[in-house]
């Protein structure tokens, strides 16, 4: 990974730290065994590469419902397989030896999209390498500390629980476990002394396997510390108040792992699409996506392969707000204005050829940018956007705490980073966008928690509503060249770095 920079990077590359005990990679991981029957490959239809090609992944869309069976019939008929479908959306995850195979396919009876969803990378050599995620960096675990009868032994290294009144407002809610939040991420620690008591295991899943369910601890718990960014975010949103550690946003509200990381790093669509309809059809009233879709950085509707993924997922993220979900999502870690055209030259990131190319105002980053979502950016302690943080106008719904840290120093909770529970028992700091986003997941909570009776388009408006303005910050220069590195849209109103404002969890309790 490259050293820590001030200038917009690669969207969604992670920095890694001298120093870092957690090797981090996430705004976005082997797999097990696909069962049998499950993933096939069908006899290569003419055109195809050589039989012993390993099948490539594809979105097929078609009508909802029982009509979706036709569109199956279509996917079999160019010699493709199907893996899965979800008639709720009309989306058939399908494979093929023949690179060919969307094109094909498109073609065919009930068949309105179709397009890789990995960009052929499988019949590619690998990429050198594939891990990124929403996570800028990690230490190791804060030693011994003791607490005032009323905190957590942490509690006083949590700078971003004051930051948007979460402390005052524990006085008077902690939310409710009857609000479940789901997790979409690397899967959640189910030991973990913090977020035990939270946990459902009944709504926790692993969709990281061609994006089929399967509730099973061991598909839907990270690996080991690598995979910590599930349980980072989880703590944010609501480490219980018990005593041990550190506390939540909501610290009484019930938590899902819902899984939507493989283990070399990657989100593909049939991921996201699995843990969107997971969400809404198992009562889950908030999801948290601390990432970005796979394989592109931006999926732009001028190319039929990426047009169909991005419609696959936006179809899943519709699916789950017709269900009463609040999908909130990180931003983005690039420092780049969302709202602006942007110079891509890293997609795909699975292997194969990059493009180097201008995506433009036909082109979005998933799941931010779909329509309904509470995109969050990233302030530090000082509430000023983060250095990394993506921004822009219309681009981000609101502000909260993510950090923002250039260099680990010997006391890393002095300087700004976000403190919580990481695999194994330990906490640990780490910042980014995916920082933000479970503070505002976690006051999303709180709304739900107080007013039940509220659908979800009423929630987010309350969270915007309730939101403190921030203005523009004057010559925004995080590096200190004499050059501003942003420019924020909005002047007093602050919108174009931070929305409506910083999240105010007192607020949402009242």
């Amino acid at each position: 990974m490259s050293p820590q920079r001030s200038t917009p990077r690669p969207r969604g590359k992670h920095l890694r730290l001298a120093g870092s005990a957690l090797a981090l990679s996430l705004l976005v991981p082997a797999v097990a065994a696909v069962p049998t029957g499950v993933a096939r490959t069908a006899t290569a239809a003419p055109g195809a590469t050589p039989a012993t090609a390993p099948p490539a992944h594809f979105v097929v869309l078609g009508p909802t419902g029982d009509g979706l069976r036709l569109t199956e019939e279509s996917v079999r008929a160019v010699g493709g397989s199907v893996v899965h479908s979800w008639p709720q959306i009309g989306v058939v995850l399908a494979t093929s030896t023949d690179p060919g195979f969307a094109a094909v396919v498109r073609a065919q009876p009930a068949v309105d999209q179709a397009g890789a969803s990995r960009n052929l990378a499988e019949q590619l050599p690998p990429a050198a390498s594939s891990t990124r995620l929403e996570v800028l960096e990690g230490t190791a675990a804060p030693g011994p500390a003791t607490a005032a009868a009323d905190r957590e032994p942490l509690e006083a290294d949590q700078w971003d629980l004051p930051l948007i009144g979460a402390d005052r407002a524990h006085e008077i809610s902690t939310s409710s476990p009857d609000v479940t939040v789901g997790v979409l991420d690397y899967g959640i620690d189910p030991e973990h002394p913090d977020l035990k008591p939270n946990l459902d295991l009944s709504k926790s899943v692993s969709c990281a396997r061609d994006g089929i369910p399967d509730t099973a601890v061991e598909a839907w718990a990270p690996a080991d510390d690598t995979q910590a960014h599930g349980t980072h975010v989880a703590g944010t949103i609501a480490a219980a108040r018990n005593g041990v550690g550190v506390a939540g946003v909501a610290p009484d509200t019930s938590l899902a792992s819902v899984r939507v990381i493989d283990d070399d790093g990657f989100i593909y669509p049939e991921y996201a699409v699995c843990g969107f309809l997971w969400a809404a059809e198992h009562d889950i009233d908030v999801t948290n996506n601390s990432y970005f879709v796979d394989p592109w950085y931006l999926w732009c509707e001028s190319d039929p392969d990426q047009r169909a993924g991005a419609e696959a997922v936006r179809r899943a993220a519709a699916y789950a707000a017709g269900h009463d979900v609040v999908t909130v999502a990180a931003a983005g870690n690039s420092g780049w204005d969302l709202s602006q055209p942007i110079h891509d030259t890293d997609s795909p990131n699975n292997g194969g050829p990059q493009q180097d190319r201008w995506a433009g105002h036909d082109c979005a980053a998933l799941p931010g940018e779909l329509p309904g979502v509470v995109a969050v950016s990233s302030v530090g302690s000082d509430a000023v956007k983060s250095y990394f943080s993506n921004y822009g106008l219309g681009s981000v719904a609101v502000t909260a705490p993510g950090g923002d840290a250039r260099q680990i120093p010997q006391t890393p909770s002095a300087n700004g980073r976000i403190l919580s529970s990481v695999p194994g028992g330990g906490w640990g700091w780490m910042q980014g966008t995916s920082m933000a986003s479970p503070h505002a997941a976690g006051v999303v909570a709180l709304l739900r928690a107080t007013h039940p009776e509220w659908s979800a388009p009423q929630v987010t408006g309350a969270l915007s509503g309730q939101a403190d303005a921030l203005p523009c910050p004057e010559g925004y220069d995080p590096d200190g060249d004499g050059q501003p590195d942003a420019v924020c849209a909005g002047g007093a109103t602050g919108a174009g770095f931070y929305g409506a404002g910083l999240i105010d969890a007192l607020d949402a309790v009242r």
